[in-house]
């Protein structure tokens, strides 16, 4: 299927590795070219020109935080100030927390991270998305939010609050062609994941080979998820088909999650 995005241009945060850089790719493909970030410039440069050399389009790269005001001014400006494509991915990982030990200031870092961050770039690409007709903007999150763990309050709060602002956001902008929707993975193969694992066992005093194990047994697939398999599915929620659907929250998580909404 031609999704309808050659010649579009996209901004892709924390796209050095994981699920970000399996977006770039995905996106790329269909030939996006891609402004990525991530705060690593050797890793960013690296991934970015295994996309130029794999397929032939334009990307810029910008070594910045996309948790702080001015990284994410550099984002938007060096994608020529007008996306047509903005994917958030935060890409801060995180250690459980007992709810008790949050602090206040704890409670803000992580509204900045996994929501004010994510609803200033959207106030700043959507502009332009609706002069121009044409706008997909894709904000990543985790399974989770479907069903919250203990330990992740701070995380879980902050996740949902930029959920129930978009679905807010997207009546006002779906009737310009503008879309927003959020993508809830699970288990996928990618160095955090297996980096999260290795907490996971430390903490409980087990082993990485029980944790995964456990894991395995516990998703119908019985399999860690391939990386483009939730970069491909991020691909089609920005394409031309796709017009129609805003404001979801999709889980991409293997039939882990066993509710009907």
């Amino acid at each position: 299927m031609d999704l309808g995005l050659r010649g579009k241009n996209a901004i892709v945060t924390a796209a050095s590795r994981g699920l970000g850089l399996a977006t770039a790719r995905s996106l790329a493909r269909e030939g996006v070219d891609i402004t990525m970030n991530a705060r690593s410039a050797e890793a960013l440069d690296a991934a970015a020109e295994e996309i130029r050399r794999d397929f032939g389009v334009k990307v810029v790269t910008v070594a910045a935080d996309f948790n702080e005001a001015e990284g994410r001014a550099a984002l938007i400006e060096a994608s020529g100030g007008a996306p047509d494509i903005l994917v958030n991915n935060p890409g801060v990982r995180q250690v459980p927390t007992p709810y008790d030990q949050i602090t206040a200031e704890d409670w803000r870092y992580w509204l900045e991270v996994h929501f004010l961050s994510s609803v200033d770039m959207i106030q700043r690409a959507a502009p332009g998305m609706k002069e121009r007709r044409f706008g997909r903007i894709v904000n990543m999150s985790v399974s989770f939010i479907k069903f919250p763990q203990v330990g992740f309050a701070h995380s879980h709060a902050a996740r949902l609050a930029l959920s129930g602002a978009t679905a807010a956001m997207v009546r006002e902008l779906i009737p310009h062609n503008v879309t927003i929707n959020t993508v809830c993975p699970g288990l996928f193969d990618t160095d955090a994941l297996h980096t999260n694992l290795h907490g996971h066992a430390k903490r409980g005093n087990t082993t990485y080979e029980a944790i995964v194990q456990n894991r395995l047994e516990t998703c119908p697939a019985g399999r860690f998820a391939d990386p483009s398999e939730c970069g491909d599915l991020i691909a089609y929620l920005c394409s031309a088909q796709a017009g129609f659907m805003s404001g979801q929250n999709i889980v991409n998580d293997g039939g882990v999650y066993q509710g009907l909404f």
